[in-house]
């Protein structure tokens, strides 16, 4: 069970570690520590949800429940060798980086892994984050959903060759989808345009599929077939060579049944 008598560790005050922290501290667990390389970040992090504060690995204390790495993905095995807490439950929050990076520094390990996109500077909502756990025995499963439960109701078993192939398709959704926003971004600010002009568009494609399949949303002269539209857009975007290949692919993609 979880109680309000586990300590956690924290390491790393970015995105992931800010919003994670704030949100378990909100549902009353003791995040009894923050470090970040950052003095400012770990400070600021620890002050919001009562927590030491440290930039030195060092410090750590060893006699923790769970110590939750919320760093980059190639910081992993370094930050892990520095810990010995050959003992101790650690996760990562990684999406694409298997559990089984921290097995050299470690008996026990998983994955605590919240499938957003975080930002520090805008709040989220966890309420409808989907937290996905892993861990290497029965056990560690069961405490890392009992507490991703405390903090979201959409909490799911995922092991890592899920968990990589969840990544390749979230890439699509989000890193891929706001580049694409961003190329439109850059033609409205070349044409003296607003991009206020796209955003309910935006809000209107994304809510859409909260009730569909993509596919069956999908408009537009390629899944109509206006050939005559796709030539004047690429005519059009002679202009921005890059963007036209771009736009030749997409609309090809599209068009396959």
């Amino acid at each position: 069970m979880i109680n309000n008598q586990w300590s956690i560790i924290l390491i790393g005050a970015g995105n992931v570690g800010h919003h994670l922290g704030k949100r378990l501290y909100e549902k009353g667990l003791h995040i009894k520590q923050v470090f970040s390389r950052t003095k400012e970040k770990a400070q600021a992090l620890a002050a919001e949800i009562q927590a030491e504060a440290l930039t030195n690995l060092s410090k750590i204390d060893p006699n923790a429940d769970l110590y939750i790495l919320a760093i980059h993905d190639d910081a992993i095995p370094e930050v892990a060798s520095q810990l010995s807490l050959n003992q101790k439950l650690i996760v990562h929050t990684s999406g694409s980086t298997p559990s089984t990076v921290l097995q050299p520094y470690a008996q026990r390990f998983g994955i605590f892994y919240p499938l957003q996109t975080f930002s520090i500077s805008k709040e989220v909502d966890f309420e409808q984050i989907p937290i996905c756990i892993h861990a290497n025995n029965k056990e560690d499963i069961i405490f890392l959903e009992n507490l991703a439960k405390k903090i979201s109701p959409k909490v799911y078993r995922i092991n890592d060759e899920q968990r990589a192939i969840l990544h390749v398709a979230a890439v699509f959704v989000n890193n891929f989808t706001n580049h694409l926003f961003q190329i439109g971004y850059n033609i409205l600010e070349k044409e003296n345009l607003s991009f206020d002009l796209l955003r309910p568009l935006i809000l209107e494609t994304a809510e859409k599929i909260q009730e569909h399949p993509p596919a069956e949303m999908q408009t537009g002269p390629a899944i109509r077939g206006d050939e005559a539209t796709i030539e004047r857009h690429l005519l059009y975007l002679e202009k921005f060579p890059e963007y036209q290949s771009l736009y030749e692919l997409l609309t090809k993609s599209i068009k396959k049944p």
